[in-house]
């Protein structure tokens, strides 16, 4: 992340990029996300500008593949999170109160946050090495 933010370019552009992360956002809640694929899209796109953000500096397809695999990691804990907060607000033992903030609006919109972020993280991950990967055998040694 120090990277981003190194020179004045890299700073410039990560300004930029999450600029049109912010601004994408704030058109997919104005358009809607639930069962609405231009929402659905627009939130996508936030989650990729903000993604792009932070890793536009790369330059090696070694980065970008450890940035698919840091992705699938974090869905994957996800999951295993998500399993866990569902079993244990379907439990009865547990307290309304917990019951009631695990199945808030709040945890959904984080929830949707989180799988956004994982999947454009892991599509730019894919597009950059295979571009990178590409860039580094055109280049004569």
């Amino acid at each position: 992340m120090n990277v981003a933010f190194s020179t004045p370019h890299n700073r410039k552009m990560t300004l930029i990029l999450l600029t049109i992360c912010g601004l994408l956002a704030i058109a997919a809640v104005v358009e809607g996300i639930e069962d609405n694929l231009p929402g659905i899209l627009l939130a996508f796109l936030a989650a990729t500008a903000f993604v792009l953000a932070f890793v536009h500096p790369l330059r090696t397809a070694k980065k970008f593949m450890l940035l698919i695999l840091t992705s699938v990691l974090g869905f994957v804990l996800y999951t295993i999170l998500n399993i866990i907060l569902d079993t244990a607000a379907h439990d009865p033992a547990t307290s309304s109160a917990l019951q009631n903030l695990m199945q808030s609006a709040a945890v959904n919109a984080f929830s949707i946050i989180i799988i956004m972020i994982c999947a454009a993280a892991f599509m730019v991950g894919a597009i950059g090495s295979v571009v990178t990967f590409i860039r580094s055998r055109r280049k004569p040694t």
